[in-house]
């Protein structure tokens, strides 16, 4: 009989997740986030790997960054002359990569730096966040071949069909400085990896990597996409992104009430509060938001410019370490991955389930 017992076999919860930040805005290299993602090499399957880095185009700081993959020139060139009519393109390159083994199947991967037109802004009456979020909507929806993945000011991100640590080498990570990174291992259960698919998912300055699965996606997904919000990939991930786009760019949430809202305390929690005006406010966020609580497990990592927020599922269904030494602030599924960025911690910790973990850096220094 060969039956395997407990401890034979790791079953990892599938999907890695790591970050790092300095609160001084101290910037560091790519490298370290592509080293910590190696020890959670068995919670990827090959299928994709990205990263996220913040504070990267100090010399573009003011214009916003677009990352896209073409399927072929002829796309390239008919969506560049779309943002051409809508943007002031200042400079546009290739992505510098690297030919190694491990990545195939390589798409066009573009970037371009870029102000919105203020004629354009004024005949539309939009402020430039939202024209430049409806900008990604359109081309993602309605231009085959084409796919934005990153649209943030001075932050990027970097993401591919392959392993974590395949990919930071893929896109020269190591020559990237930034001061906070956040990265992700995945491995897919319900889509197919390909290279739009890959984490983080991301929208302006917002992006998330994830490690769980969802199983409120289509209540959330309906009621997002009322604010003309289009989930194109069909991913819990996307429809996470854009849950926290609305409720902190949009409707004006604080990281903390927006953490209340997509992982509610229960109301048996709520209604154990001292704090009448706490307990009010959570009833009243959970009263107003109900189709964005998202159920099923699940460890997300939200980049901003100027912070990160780090939390779990309600249950804490899903695993999440979190790391302190000096300035800096470490994010991971496991504390291997954090031991291998600062071994000598000064605190580490798991948060519990629907505790947010938020860190900003100090004003003025990104």
């Amino acid at each position: 009989m060969n039956t395997k017992l407990e401890g034979d076999v790791r079953i990892p919860s599938g999907c890695a997740i790591a970050a790092a930040i300095s609160r001084d805005g101290r910037r560091m290299t790519g490298g370290l986030i592509v080293e910590a993602m190696k020890p959670m090499h068995d919670r990827s399957n090959g299928l994709g790997g990205g990263f996220a880095g913040y504070g990267i185009y100090p010399e573009y700081r003011d214009l916003y960054a677009f990352h896209l993959f073409f399927d072929c020139r002829d796309t390239r060139k008919k969506c560049e002359a779309f943002l051409r009519e809508h943007f002031e393109i200042v400079h546009s390159e290739i992505i510098p990569t690297r030919k190694i083994p491990e990545i195939t199947d390589k798409p066009i991967i573009w970037r371009y730096f870029a102000a919105p037109l203020k004629s354009v802004l004024a005949e539309l009456q939009l402020d430039e966040k939202e024209f430049v979020a409806r900008t990604v909507m359109k081309i993602n929806v309605e231009m085959n071949g084409a796919y934005v993945f990153s649209s943030g000011k001075n932050m990027g991100t970097f993401k591919a069909v392959g392993f974590p640590e395949d990919v930071g080498m893929f896109y020269k990570l190591d020559e990237y400085e930034g001061y906070c990174w956040t990265a992700h291992g995945r491995y897919p259960t319900n889509t197919p990896g390909w290279w739009g698919g890959a984490h983080p998912f991301t929208l302006l300055d917002y992006s998330v990597v994830h490690n769980g699965e969802i199983s409120s996606y289509d209540a959330n997904r309906r009621f997002i996409e009322m604010f003309g919000y289009k989930c194109t990939l069909q991913t819990d991930t996307e429809v996470i992104t854009y849950i926290l786009d609305y409720l902190v760019r949009r409707q004006g949430l604080t990281l903390t009430e927006a953490a209340n809202v997509i992982s509610a305390p229960f109301w048996s929690t709520i209604d154990g509060k001292n704090d009448e005006y706490e307990k009010e406010k959570l009833r009243f966020l959970r009263t107003v938001f109900p189709s964005l609580l998202i159920t099923g497990p699940f460890s997300i990592v939200l980049g901003f410019n100027g912070g990160l927020m780090a939390l779990n599922d309600r249950l804490k269904l899903r695993s999440m370490v979190v790391g302190e030494k000096g300035d800096m602030v470490y994010v991971a599924s496991e504390e291997a991955s954090i031991r291998v960025m600062e071994p000598d911690l000064t605190r580490i910790w798991a948060p519990s389930g629907g505790e947010p973990v938020i860190v900003n850096v100090k004003e003025g220094a990104f």
